[in-house]
């Protein structure tokens, strides 16, 4: 399992560099694709005016104001000063475009930005960009954890509610799936999650051979708690509103205090269980840590989904699969809490 942990942890820095690298590439066409298309508008500027200045010297000579002769000269005259005209803004264009990028930041490092509400960081590769469709951000949960089988109610279940918990921290990536609308986004990412079950009526799991099973403990426990750490790729489709903020040097939409709301799952593995015990025996105080598969399932799959405003949301979780594998009881793990990502 370890060398498996590693291999993920390589390739996923791995990819993250040659984002890193593709996003500075797209940068430097992205300027050289928005300077010749302001290049081709001024042609077509000043090819318009000239146009205009034809037709308007045609009509004073069918009008018998003006002599062929003289408008004639008065074409060429205009075609000049047009052909002066598109040489000097083209001139200018590309001078502002040099001096920009001269003082501009934009010198393809990594940058560790906050967000617009300041909440959490973001890692921004190029902050330039003049129309960004994918960024990315850190993701947080925390929250309730519990588990229960099929008829099973909270009210009977084998968990304490308050006590169980879940913690979830991962890297997120949001792509705006329309160009020129920001009403649906695209998140995927990777995440870590640690789902932990704190059992009633001091009760510890017990492994026999393939069957696991809880079993009361034969001294008074302070503690006891059963975790489950699985890594994770979390896919979600986001709805929702945004402020779209555009200026001369780029495109931003912002969904700060608007309503989002983020529907999807996970899949991914389990890589590790472990129980944590406290307890006294005759005044000696005792703290085991026990590592063990307890016939847990390797492949962990569920449904997930969130719902807020701004970088805070309620977010909800429900594994699919079940804790242990057959012949144990099929329960199944969720978990209901708070959410904070950047946007």
């Amino acid at each position: 399992m370890k060398t498996i942990i590693i291999y993920l942890v390589v390739s996923l820095s791995s990819l993250l560099f040659q984002e890193i690298y593709a996003q500075s590439k797209d940068s430097d066409y992205g300027q050289v694709e928005t300077l010749e298309k302001l290049k081709k508008e001024i042609v077509t500027e000043e090819k318009e005016e000239l146009k205009k200045t034809v037709t308007s010297l045609n009509r004073l000579v069918e009008q018998g104001k003006i002599t062929a002769e003289s408008a004639m000269l008065q074409k060429e005259t205009a075609a000049g000063k047009h052909a002066k005209n598109i040489e000097n803004r083209i001139t200018i264009l590309e001078n502002k475009f040099a001096l920009e990028s001269r003082n501009s930041s934009n010198d393809k490092s990594v940058w560790l930005t906050f967000g617009e509400d300041g909440k959490v960081g973001g890692l921004d590769t190029n902050p330039n960009k003049y129309d960004r469709r994918t960024t990315n951000d850190l993701v947080i949960a925390a929250g309730f954890n519990n588990a229960l089988e099929d008829g099973q109610s909270l009210n009977d279940s084998d968990f304490k509610l308050a006590g169980s918990r879940f913690f979830e921290i991962g890297w997120a990536w949001k792509t705006r799936v329309f160009k020129n609308t920001n009403w649906l986004r695209f998140r995927y990412g990777v995440s870590f999650q640690f789902n932990g079950l704190k059992p009633v009526d001091n009760q510890i799991f017990e492994q026999d051979g393939n069957e696991t099973y809880l079993t009361e403990f034969n001294y008074d426990l302070k503690k006891s708690k059963f975790r489950m750490d699985n890594l994770v790729v979390p896919v979600h489709f986001e709805f929702g509103p945004s402020t779209k903020i555009e200026t001369d040097r780029s495109i931003r939409y912002s969904t700060v205090g608007k309503l989002k709301i983020g529907l999807g799952g996970y899949a991914g593995l389990n890589i590790g269980e472990r129980q944590k015990l406290k307890y006294e025996v005759d005044g000696e105080k005792i703290k085991e840590k026990l590592k063990n598969d307890y016939n847990t399932n390797d492949f962990v799959y569920g449904l997930s989904a969130y719902l807020g405003w701004g970088g805070a949301t309620l977010y909800g979780k429900y594994d699919l699969n079940p804790i242990f594998k057959d012949p144990n009881r099929e329960l199944h793990n969720f978990s209901l809490g708070l959410r904070f990502d950047v946007d």
